[in-house]
């Protein structure tokens, strides 16, 4: 009988054990649910018009936050034809691009020139975008609006019958805008003719 004694009380112990990993009690002890938070009622996001209030009124944002800021409004037609909403614009580029770290500061230059581009100030957008471009040479939005600014100097000159002068800046125009498809090739702005539709270069 001792046998029998020994298989039974085998069998007790095995019993307990799958009892126990089936209760839970054999592993590790199971950590309580996470509480949840308490509802807390969310505030609606700041309008972009509304931060960039803000930043001219001493609630400044970092560099990086008004490039990101600014490549949203640009993107906006509305914002875009707004004279007081792109005066705010450029006053808080200009803003950070005296505390802004060397990889802020090429989106700092290509937004002010964007902005200037939009104004039909020219000269100032080409020097704008000309310091992207030099301190990131691989900013193909920079090059398609420098392409752009080409394009219309080349008109004007074309207008003033400096023919010489006008080839010159449709050739400029269309080198930026071949480097623009090259860094996007899949871009469908890109593809677009830098020089006047009947053809002149």
């Amino acid at each position: 009988m001792p046998i029998l004694r020994k298989l039974t009380l085998l069998l007790a112990i095995f019993l307990l054990a799958v009892l126990a990993v089936l209760a839970g009690c054999a592993g590790k002890p199971e950590k309580p649910a996470p509480e949840a938070a308490p509802a807390v009622p969310e505030r609606p996001e700041k309008s972009d018009q509304a931060r960039l209030k803000d930043d001219l009124m001493g609630q400044e944002m970092p560099p990086t936050e008004v490039v990101d800021l600014s490549d949203r409004l640009l993107k906006n037609s509305s914002a875009i034809n707004d004279e007081e909403t792109m005066a705010r614009l450029e006053l808080a580029l200009l803003k950070a691009l005296k505390t802004a770290n060397k990889d802020a500061k090429p989106a700092i230059w290509r937004n002010l020139g964007l902005i200037h581009y939009h104004q039909g100030k020219f000269k100032e957008a080409r020097q704008e975008l000309q310091s992207s471009i030099e301190l990131n040479p691989k900013d193909a939005r920079s090059r398609f609006y420098l392409s752009r600014v080409f394009t219309h100097q080349g008109e004007i000159y074309e207008k003033q019958g400096k023919t010489k002068l006008a080839r010159k800046q449709f050739k400029r125009a269309a080198i930026e805008m071949e480097m623009a498809r090259k860094l996007e090739p899949g871009n469908p702005l890109y593809r677009q003719n830098p020089t006047p539709p009947n053809g002149r270069e």
